[in-house]
């Protein structure tokens, strides 16, 4: 099995920044469900660390992700699945999106180069977001027949507003540069390309250098409010996902991505 993430810990202010490194080496990032994995265990591995107070979630220079893997082996199995398999398997994502989400520590994503779909799903379950002036972001599960999913349109929601979370969901090829992206408040600071990583660093030293009990119970309590209704705004999630994923319209979206075609969407 591949190691597509990394983690290093005891760095900046008293040792208390950990880096966690995404990068699967081939300038896409793209979000196998094996990724997924990688990335859920990463971030649990901070639940019984009193030692980082802050986190750094990275990828490669060139993709913080490029979305759900649509061409990986264990991917594809999801065709064959019953409807039982099927939803145990798209429980992957939103327990990543959930993990990142409770951590303790203060959680920052560096986004260079795009962020897509599950990407984008991943970057919004952060804390803050730090993206390159020449990155950009996009959600095209629409286009491909599926619906948003792992519980990121209430977090986006909360970040961005409804009329925005529309747009960034429904126009599923537009892309959100860093500009429009900061406009629209989902990400708190854009920066120079090849410089979000060490802007996020900064970010994370100031945090570091808070009183660390003090910081974990601010963020505890504000996301305890902010996000209560979550759970039960898009507990529907995985099985309107599955849904979807059923549909003539999911065969074709996917096929016309492969293809580099336009879909021809027929409600069905």
């Amino acid at each position: 099995m591949t190691d597509f993430v990394s983690i290093e810990k005891g760095l900046g202010p008293e040792g208390r920044i950990a880096v966690v490194r995404f990068d699967r080496g081939d300038g896409i990032n793209a979000l196998s469900p094996e990724a997924l994995r990688q990335l859920t265990d990463a971030a649990r591995s901070f639940e019984d660390d009193g030692d980082t107070s802050v986190v750094v979630l990275t990828g490669s220079a060139k993709a913080f992700s490029a979305g759900f893997d649509l061409k990986d082996a264990e991917g594809q199995s999801r065709k064959t699945m019953d409807i039982g398999s099927l939803r145990r398997h798209l429980k992957l994502g939103p327990r990543l999106s959930r993990a990142w989400q409770e951590m303790e520590q203060i959680t920052i994503g560096a986004i260079e180069g795009f962020c897509i779909g599950g990407g984008v799903a991943l970057a919004v379950a952060l804390d803050f977001r730090v993206m390159s002036r020449d990155a950009h972001m996009r959600v095209p599960e629409i286009g491909l027949g599926m619906n948003m999913s792992w519980q990121s349109i209430p977090r986006m929601l909360h970040l961005i507003g409804p009329a925005r979370t529309k747009q960034a969901v429904i126009l599923a090829d537009q892309r959100i540069s860093a500009a429009e992206a900061h406009e629209w408040r989902l990400v708190e600071e854009v920066v120079d390309p090849g410089t979000a990583f060490d802007a996020a660093m900064i970010m994370a030293a100031k945090v570091a250098a808070q009183p660390p009990l003090s910081v974990a119970m601010t963020k505890l309590t504000v996301n305890r409010l902010a996000y209560a209704l979550d759970d039960l705004a898009s507990h529907m999630d995985v099985d309107q996902f599955a849904l979807a994923s059923m549909t003539e319209d999911h065969g074709e979206g996917v096929a016309a991505f492969l293809g580099r075609r336009k879909p021809r969407f027929t409600g069905r």
